[in-house]
């Protein structure tokens, strides 16, 4: 399946929601909704809801999280908001404030 990428010199606020997998690495605003996996590479910041299948952080995040399978937060990333998801991953180095939900 085909990955819709945000570039890193891209920044796009508003609504964005889409069917397949998608990548940021540059600047999100608003809300962003995926059938299947939002990936937010190091060095890239969201400031949005998310809304995913599954959802992998390793740069900056900030609203509250939804992933229907897991969310991994990877080494140096930073999240601050509400994570729900059936499982939650936090490697060594990330920051995360906010509540964990794993009843999904």
């Amino acid at each position: 399946m085909a990955s819709t990428v945000i570039g890193a010199g891209i920044t796009i606020e508003g609504e964005i929601a889409t069917d397949e997998d998608i990548v940021v690495a540059g600047t999100v605003r608003g809300k962003l909704t995926a059938k299947d996996s939002v990936t937010i590479e190091h060095g890239a910041t969201v400031e949005a809801d998310v809304v995913g299948g599954s959802l992998v952080v390793g740069g900056a995040l900030t609203g509250n999280v939804t992933a229907q399978e897991r969310v991994d937060l990877q080494s140096g990333a930073r999240v601050i908001g509400n994570v729900k998801a059936a499982r939650v991953t936090i490697a060594d180095g990330a920051q995360f404030k906010g509540s964990v939900d794993m009843d999904v």
